[in-house]
């Protein structure tokens, strides 16, 4: 399989993924060692807050977005990684057991101005549960190489 450049990412290109489970013990393992808070390690506690039951930290929900974006096209592209992240939202709790899956959609692209080899793809990642609800966006720029370069310009 070719490996994917900027070239390949055009606004309106989505990739999709999953589903995913995730498993309970892998939540609170991760709770546990990341965000040790009470609504994502004791079910007695959790039902006390405003999420109502045992949920996933927002950050696992990162961790298992970029782990499916890894596996649906990062891992067979030319990344070099990501400036940052513009935007994150977690819109419903993410229970133990349930299934996520994965929309990227390519919102624009650009050519780097001072890097010839390199591209950025800004993409909205959407993570959905099994009863199809949108659980949690996340908005960024990637780095992709270029197949084909700019002309370095001429000097004066």
């Amino acid at each position: 399989m070719s490996q994917l450049q900027w070239e390949d990412f055009t606004p309106g290109r989505v990739f999709e993924h999953g589903p995913r489970r995730l498993p309970r013990d892998e939540m609170t393992a991760f709770a546990a060692e990341f965000d040790p808070q009470p609504m994502h390690l004791d079910d007695e506690a959790a039902r006390a807050t405003m999420l109502g039951g045992l949920a996933a930290s927002g950050w696992y929900a990162c961790c298992i977005l970029m782990r499916m974006c890894v596996d649906a096209f990062v891992g067979n592209s030319s990344s070099m990684g990501a400036p940052g992240v513009d935007e994150v939202r977690w819109l419903l709790p993410i229970r133990p057991g349930d299934e996520l899956s994965l929309r990227a959609t390519v919102l624009e692209t650009r050519a780097s101005k001072s890097r010839p080899d390199m591209g950025f793809v800004r993409f909205e990642f959407e993570l959905f549960n099994a009863r199809d609800q949108r659980v949690m966006t996340l908005i960024t720029s990637l780095m992709l190489g270029r197949r084909e370069q700019a002309a370095p310009k001429a000097a004066l």
